[in-house]
């Protein structure tokens, strides 16, 4: 698999969806994350995930293709 990631402005990358990892900052769907959780294949459809922000203040759920191009914060 090829490393697609470039550095954008303010220490956000754009990857695709499949290269997110648990503790990543992401902006997809036109929300904002951390992610808690990835699902691998969102209701069972290949070529989809879903990204889960799961916390005391919200839990979240945004599905995406596993092919999308997201932007993201990495942690620590």
């Amino acid at each position: 698999m090829t490393n697609t990631t470039t550095v954008t402005t303010d220490d956000w990358e754009t990857t695709t969806a499949r290269e997110v990892r648990v503790g990543d900052r992401v902006r997809v769907s036109e929300q904002e994350i951390t992610v808690s959780r990835v699902e691998p294949s969102f209701l069972g459809m290949e070529g989809m995930i879903a990204f889960v922000e799961d916390n005391e203040q919200r839990w979240l759920k945004v599905p995406a293709p596993s092919t999308a191009t997201v932007e993201v914060r990495r942690g620590g």
